[in-house]
């Protein structure tokens, strides 16, 4: 398929040597750039008419261009494109569309893809091209609330997820939310996560210890971030201020754990407002949390727990007054930690099958202490 049709070229500068933008194959006068052999792939989606507030901020991707391309790069060996913005649509379903098509070619030549937005619902658009996957795919967000709002209404950065929770086919396994702040988040939002045993991870149990947010990002395949998870004294180029959010060094942590995780396969910027960055201190914070994804990236280990032995530890625990033995295992080559799921028992499967969930140590440790981790028991009750 021929996705070039969905873009504007770019005007893109010269970039001084050794920066990710000198290493950067840019859609402009010379052509489109070459799918094939690209490790990653940035795209602007100059839309924001699904922002609630009526806010404008199309120009938002070339902003964030500037202070991504500006940046040293240090790991030569990866191959990136510059698609450049996808053309705004008659309609906002028309980008929707276009947003599903690039993002379903991207992912079919194995391409990690950097959406730049726009605002936050096109995280729905995104979840549409791995439709024809026809396979499960978990979601998650960084954001300060959970975005359910009201299903009834048109679809908006209000209410987004609810509509990748209706949407048919559904695919969706898993949905972690990430520095989400209770205050924010209404009891039914919060029992509706409980109910369907999705995660939650409340921002000041992150802020203690950032590692705890690093499971829930290499589990994703897609994950969308919302800026106003930043707190307003690191970040003002967002919609609503707010005082409470990471701090800039936290976000730029989590997006190297979110480059390093190989399941990963896009991830999406939203609701930078260039009107309220007036310094572009904000779009410079931004351009340093992708170069950190990049980064990641670059720094892949391929360690899943299978195949030789030799790249793992296996660890086995019997917790009491359960059926149940718990299986951990650890990466030899990076120290990261998966949890072994098994499918509930049924009369149509002949072979036991097994769900190996990424962790951390403090889940073994608690299983070691006699304890049944919350996180296998959502995952349990999830594969039933």
């Amino acid at each position: 398929m021929d996705i070039s049709i969905y873009f504007a070229p770019l005007d893109a500068p010269e970039y001084q040597k050794d920066t990710l933008g000198y290493f950067t194959a840019f859609y402009d006068e010379s052509g489109f750039p070459e799918l094939e052999g690209a490790d990653i792939a940035i795209l602007g989606v100059n839309d924001s008419r699904g922002c609630k507030l009526g806010k404008n901020y199309n120009d938002a991707p070339d902003i964030i261009r500037h202070e991504i391309y500006s940046l040293y790069h240090h790991q030569k060996e990866v191959n990136i494109i510059d698609l450049g913005n996808i053309n705004q649509g008659a309609r906002l379903e028309d980008t929707y569309h276009a947003v599903t098509e690039v993002v379903q070619e991207l992912n079919k030549k194995n391409v990690f893809t950097i959406i730049l937005g726009g605002s936050q619902d096109l995280t729905y658009a995104n979840y549409k091209a791995y439709e024809k996957l026809e396979q499960t795919i978990n979601v998650a967000v960084i954001d300060d609330g959970i975005d359910f709002g009201n299903d009834a209404e048109e679809i908006s950065n209000e209410n987004f997820l609810s509509k990748i929770i209706l949407h048919q086919p559904n695919y969706l396994f898993n949905f972690s939310s990430i520095g989400f702040q209770t205050y924010l988040v209404s009891p039914e939002t919060k029992q509706l996560m409980d109910d369907l045993f999705f995660d939650s991870y409340r921002l000041g149990t992150v802020q203690s210890n950032i590692a705890h947010s690093e499971p829930p990002l290499r589990n994703a395949d897609i994950l969308s971030v919302d800026v106003s998870c930043i707190r307003n004294s690191e970040f003002q180029g967002k919609n609503v201020a707010g005082p409470n959010g990471f701090y800039g060094e936290q976000i730029c942590q989590m997006m190297r754990y979110a480059g390093m995780s190989d399941k990963l396969s896009s991830i999406g910027f939203y609701e930078y407002v260039p009107n309220n960055d007036l310094d572009r201190s904000s779009a410079k914070l931004l351009g340093q949390m992708i170069w950190c994804v990049v980064d990641g990236y670059c720094n892949r280990k391929k360690d899943y727990p299978i195949g030789l032995k030799d790249n793992y530890i296996k660890y086995r625990i019997h917790v009491e007054n359960t059926e149940h033995e718990l299986v951990f295992y650890k990466s030899n080559k990076s120290d990261r930690w998966w949890m072994d799921v098994p499918y509930p028992p049924n009369e149509i499967m002949k072979f036991e099958r097994h769900h190996l969930v990424p962790c951390n140590y403090e889940d073994y440790k608690f299983a070691s202490e006699g304890h049944m981790p919350d996180l296998w028991w959502k995952t349990y009750q999830k594969l039933n």
